[in-house]
């Protein structure tokens, strides 16, 4: 085309052959089309239709028609992502096909670079406080989207298939957090640390807030003028050195290898080059090169013919830096079934030969934030080194957020307080229920001929089970957590009979079982089911559902019934507790006279010992009299009529007058009681 045609001309060219290299490379004779639209304004947006797989950067110069590399130079001015970050953009953009790749085999199928508008490109000198708000939203929708295909990876440590789930609910927080700071650079920084701290879930999300933590602490040092390549890389090896820190003993194959070999890649890039988008690019070359190598460090994957979950996982934030900063697109979900169903057997339950205990045989998650002295951490790590494994432990200035397998709970829970530690929001979980429900959720989707599987009871075998009545959905659950195999609803309106206490007995999967009545009224029928059933039955005779959770710390499955009641019982009579209700009508008390509507706290042995018009004030009055000296840890378990302010200010009250008692917090949801109380 001759030089005077003008800009006009280009217009719907079509330039068949014209594969071409980067400026300062030769001319190639290809295949690949080229539509290049371009109005008579110099610097219009340029939209390529076709891709285009430059190996180097593509500038065309129009001002001369040819291509001498000049273009950036002679394009400074366009609006770019913020803060004039990149020296030329580009608001239209082609969106190309997504590579499929195999998350299972960590297989990228090659097809180059694609160009997905100029303003991919061009380098990209710093990422501000604007663009990192935009990647971790970006990363939180395409967890999400990916949640179920890297669920399906998920076979360690153990097979529960929650890696994408607990990945994104701790995303869902760091977003949440985000959303109330302030826009610049400290402060969007301050948010993802604490949002991923705070909300860490699952040992794959703990990893994941120290990541994040140590990621966004780097960036911050950086101020509102951005980060550059350098700071971009620096980062992310402070990531890294961060996750490895907070696993007491890290496993190579895990999550930990590819954000460790990705730091390594960004760190070599960022010697080379200031282009943050160049630097990101090889941080996710080589981690997906990790990510692809995990099974030969991990038999574990291997044998379930998959890559890391939580490795797949992390990937997702490089991708989405990447889709923010240079309108790359996001890649879609693996759709395939996973491991089959023989593979996932052959993983579910694995024995170490030296005879020690595998992190599979490890039956419970125990998590918690624990406010405890930084100079005790490391005595605490140890502590829970010698009862679990897949340790995290993640946090500092004195706020933590723990997670331990384990066999042993009441260790797990205890192991603070011996060191003046406060454990709150404590979640524990039945990893083997978990993973009972995954395998038959996995075969249901393999289509596995009902014939062929296993026929066992839907409840996991033990020595010994435990049946407990429960009067509210919270407490059910919050049972279940804690290793309870059968819950009957009941409680100081509802007693269940003895057919119904009978039936959820000859349901446990155990020739053991122990009953929590958790009323005293409950405790004569408990008492007679051991005589009507072949099983061995005992009952521990707690009368209320704070009794109840303390004598579950004590609950060991795999020790006998009479062994159990005995160790239950003497944890339900340490505990001290009380209980909030509204009067119903006028009476008198050893406290005073009741009005219809006052609000008293009644205490085991002692009767109405608070009478007040606010349900904080008879809280208030109750714990007064039930907090002693002597006491440790305080269990509050919230009901209908409870709200978040009274809860918070009676937690208040608490950390006032009783300042060296830990608080832990459930949601019951029983009736009549809005407030349920238990001290140890």
């Amino acid at each position: 085309m001759p030089l005077a045609a003008g800009l006009d001309d280009f217009a719907g060219l079509d330039a068949c052959g014209a594969c071409i290299d980067a400026t300062w490379c030769t001319f190639n004779n290809g295949a690949d089309t080229l539509n290049i639209r371009a109005p008579t304004t110099l610097c219009a947006h340029v939209g390529v239709r076709n891709g285009h797989a430059p190996r180097w950067a593509f500038a065309t110069n129009f001002t001369h028609c040819s291509h001498d590399g000049n273009l950036f130079d002679s394009a400074k001015g366009n609006v770019g992502l913020s803060n004039a970050n990149t020296k030329t953009t580009s608001e239209t953009e082609w969106t190309p096909t997504v590579p499929a790749r195999n998350r299972q085999l960590g297989e990228v199928i090659p097809s180059g670079p694609v160009l997905t508008s100029l303003g991919a490109v061009a380098g990209v000198e710093k990422c501000g406080a604007e663009e990192l708000r935009s990647v971790v939203i970006t990363f939180r929708d395409a967890m999400k989207s990916h949640q179920a295909s890297i669920n399906r990876l998920n076979v360690y440590p153990v097979p529960d298939g929650d890696t994408g789930t607990n990945m994104a609910r701790t995303l869902d927080a760091v977003v949440a957090e985000l959303s109330s700071a302030a826009p610049d650079m400290a402060s969007t920084c301050q948010a993802i640390g604490h949002g991923s701290l705070m909300g860490a879930r699952g040992n794959s999300g703990v990893i994941l807030s120290q990541i994040l933590r140590g990621l966004s602490s780097s960036v911050s040092t950086t101020g509102d003028a951005g980060a550059t390549a350098q700071e971009i890389a620096a980062a992310f090896t402070k990531a890294a050195a961060a996750a490895y820190e907070a696993v007491l003993k890290p496993i190579e194959g895990t999550i930990l290898t590819v954000v460790r070999e990705s730091a390594e890649g960004a760190a070599n890039a960022a010697r080379e080059s200031a282009d943050v988008v160049a630097v990101l690019t090889a941080a996710r070359e080589q981690g997906r090169d990790a990510l692809a190598r995990t099974p030969d460090m991990l038999p574990v994957l291997k044998d379930a013919g998959v890559v890391d979950a939580g490795g797949a996982g992390f990937l997702l934030l490089l991708d989405s830096f990447l889709h923010v900063l240079a309108g790359e697109a996001l890649p879609e979900p693996d759709e395939s079934a996973g491991p089959s169903a023989e593979q996932l057997d052959a993983v579910a339950k694995r024995h170490q030969e030296d005879g020690t205990v595998d992190v599979s045989e490890l039956r419970y998650e125990v998590m918690f934030l624990l406010d405890l002295d930084d100079s005790r951490a490391s005595e605490f790590k140890s502590a829970w080194g010698s009862i679990g494994d897949s340790i995290v432990v993640v946090g500092g200035d004195g706020l933590y957020n723990c997670h331990i397998h384990t066999n042993d709970i009441g260790a797990a829970i205890e192991a603070p307080l011996l060191l003046n530690g406060r454990p709150r929001n404590i979640r524990v979980t039945d990893l083997f229920e978990e993973v009972a429900d995954e395998h038959a959720a996995r075969e249901a989707e393999l289509g596995v001929p009902l014939q062929s599987r296993t026929n066992t009871p839907s409840l996991p075998p033990v020595t010994c089970a435990v049946v407990a009545v429960a009067s509210g959905d919270g407490l059910a659950e919050l049972f279940g957590q804690l290793g309870v195999h059968g819950v009957i609803s009941g409680g100081q309106t509802l007693n269940p009979s003895t057919a119904e206490l009978l039936a959820a007995v000859e349901h446990m999967n155990a020739r053991q079982v122990v009953i929590l009545p958790n009323n005293k009224n409950i405790i004569p029928v408990a008492q007679q089911i051991d005589a009507l059933t072949t099983k061995d039955v005992r009952v521990v005779p707690t009368c209320s559902m704070p009794e109840a959770l303390a004598a579950l710390v004590s609950y060991d499955p795999e020790a006998s019934a009479e062994s159990n009641a005995r160790s239950m019982s003497s944890a339900a009579e340490a505990v001290a507790t009380g209980e909030i209700t509204q009067a119903v009508r006028d009476t008198n008390s050893d406290a005073g006279k009741v009005t219809e509507g006052d609000w008293i706290g009644l205490v085991r042995g002692d009767g109405i010992v608070s009478i007040a018009g606010t349900v904080v004030g008879s809280a208030t009055q109750l714990l007064d009299q039930l907090i002693d000296d002597s006491r440790e840890l305080l269990t509050i378990v919230t009901g209908d009529g409870a709200t978040a302010a009274t809860t918070d200010q009676i937690t208040a009250w608490v950390t006032e007058h009783r300042p060296d008692v830990a608080i832990e917090i459930h949601a019951g949801g029983q009736p009549l009681y809005p407030y349920l109380f238990g001290v140890e």
